[in-house]
């Protein structure tokens, strides 16, 4: 089973609320009236994400370092 806590995890102001979200994954996103609450209520979105990717068999995409690291080679490299 995956963990939030393996996951680049960034939290903003979003006035009057906060906004917390797990970049790598599409759709892990949060609102809530204080930074504490918005990443509770990321984890619950989270686990919400992971139980759908395990009853279809698919897996979690990787961090945001990962995907950076390609990003960037690939930036550095052009075809």
């Amino acid at each position: 089973m995956s963990s939030l806590d393996r996951y680049t995890v960034i939290v903003t102001p979003d006035d009057p609320n906060y906004l917390a979200c797990a970049p790598a994954i599409p759709g892990c996103y949060a609102i809530g009236d204080s930074p504490e609450v918005a990443r509770r209520e990321l984890g619950h979105v989270f686990a919400m994400i992971v139980e759908e990717h395990a009853e279809q068999c698919r897996p979690l995409q990787p961090d945001v370092p990962d995907l950076l690291d390609v990003i960037e080679a690939q930036c550095s490299h052009p075809a």
